[in-house]
């Protein structure tokens, strides 16, 4: 009955060939903006708050980094299980109605979990975030492979997904700004809940669902562009059945394990100092909270213009998007050993090889879904990128519940800077490991 009310709007009759020339770019306009406002104002509340104020909010509430990173862990698994789950509803949902729900659920568990001061509550909290966030990005996907066909995907997508850059970095800066400006930890979770609340009526009056609920051809048909060895819509307007969601097109692919493995270890290198960064720079570096507000910034606007630019790429190599993931997994180690070796007061080359790693790991994480998209049509999509980022956000988890446990364990025998360092020993060693499993995968490509 719930997930009734996000049904897919019906298709309905085709408009004149006239009608269809004028309104398909303005609809495919309305849907990049929507898609890609909507999803930065996800990022607002997903963790980038929490992860500038965990300091504060650890001192105010006496909570160690253990239980920091056990918050962080279970957001991490709760939103990896609800992208997978959350996906195949998402292929039969319309996004208009989907999204907007999810943006306006996770900003009720903001202003909730500012409003309360219990260890339990924030964990419980934190969880149900991370789930009502897993329907931000299946619609968007969904929505980007209804109205952008498979020759402009690695443009299109990459430049969509520059959304999650903006929003990430975004949120960083806001979180420390409300704290500072109204003078407590909780205000970096009501103000980003204002905003996406807000949010939320904009995606539900501006989103739209496929080219044929407005009265469009399929985008294959408009653009005259099928996929390899398709030259007709049949197959690819067929909805697919749960089976063929699940186990054909995913369960049993072994492209798609490849890629999941590899994001595992992509989202370590992406997400230990976006998680761990401010508080970091804090410990071991002495910056301020407003400085380390501005590395989360700086991590994430430094992928904005690679992540299109590498797309596009990808698009003129023939889809080798795996190759060109794989080679840019070799100056993330390179940024992390640096940052390894950098001594306290050298803020400017830390920034740096921040501002280093969100250049070359964004696009990673933007092309390995694209690489999905390549293999099992946009009909599964939300599926297949829901198995793939599970598989990240275990990643994730892992990183969260691990390193504050190294943190909180061996600061006290071998000091906070020893400790800290055996943390980035374990990043460059995911980073070279994601960078061998995704040259494997491109070695191995399947033809789409």
């Amino acid at each position: 009955m719930f997930f009734g009310y996000f049904s897919p709007s019906p298709p309905i009759k085709q408009l004149p060939d006239s009608q269809v020339r004028k309104l398909y770019p303005r609809y495919r306009w309305q849907i990049m903006e929507s898609t890609f406002i909507g999803y930065a104002m996800f990022y607002l509340l997903r963790k980038g708050n929490l992860a500038t104020v965990a300091k504060e909010m650890g001192d105010a509430l006496q909570y160690d980094k253990s239980s920091i990173g056990m918050m962080m862990a279970v957001a991490s698994i709760s939103y990896g299980l609800a992208k997978f789950l959350m996906g195949s509803v998402s292929d039969r949902s319309d996004p208009r109605k989907f999204m907007a729900a999810g943006l306006l659920l996770s900003a009720g568990c903001n202003f909730a979990f500012g409003f309360v001061a219990d260890y339990y509550v924030h964990l419980t909290l934190w969880a149900i975030n991370g789930f009502v966030q897993g329907m931000g990005w299946p619609p968007c996907g969904r929505s980007m492979g209804h109205w952008y066909s498979e020759s402009e995907r690695g443009l299109t997508f990459s430049i969509w997904n520059t959304s999650h850059n903006i929003g990430g970095g975004v949120a960083g800066v806001l979180a420390a700004w409300a704290t500072v400006r109204y003078g407590g930890w909780q205000y970096a979770f009501f103000v980003p809940g204002i905003i996406c609340t807000i949010g939320a009526v904009y995606l539900f009056f501006r989103l739209r669902d496929t080219p044929q609920s407005v009265g469009l051809p399929p985008i294959e048909e408009y653009r005259n562009d099928f996929p390899e060895g398709k030259t007709d819509n049949a197959s690819l307007e067929r909805d697919l059945t749960t089976k063929e969601l699940f186990l054909d097109k995913v369960l049993v692919n072994k492209y798609i394990w490849l890629l999941a493995l590899a994001n595992f270890f992509a989202y370590i290198a992406r997400y230990a100092l976006h998680d761990w960064g401010p508080t970091y720079l804090k410990e071991v570096k002495g910056v301020s909270l407003e400085e380390g507000g501005w590395a989360i910034l700086v991590m994430n606007f430094g992928g904005i213009p690679s992540t299109i630019m590498l797309g596009w790429i990808s698009d003129l190599a023939g889809g080798r998007r795996c190759q060109v993931a794989a080679l840019c997994m070799i100056p993330v180690f390179a940024a992390y050993a640096i940052i390894l070796s950098t001594p306290a007061g050298y803020l400017w080359i830390d920034m740096t090889m921040l501002a280093t790693i969100g250049f070359f790991i964004y696009p990673v994480i933007n092309l390995i879904v694209i690489a999905a998209l390549d293999v099992v049509s946009k009909k599964a999509i939300g599926t297949a990128a829901g198995f793939i980022g599970l598989f990240g956000y275990l990643g994730t988890a892992a990183e969260n519940v691990g390193f504050g446990w190294i943190v909180d364990h061996f600061t006290p025998l071998y000091g906070q800077v020893v400790a800290w360092n055996y943390i980035l020993y374990i990043v460059c060693a995911c980073a070279l490991l994601a960078g061998i499993l995704l040259w494997i995968t491109g070695r191995s490509r399947p033809k789409a």
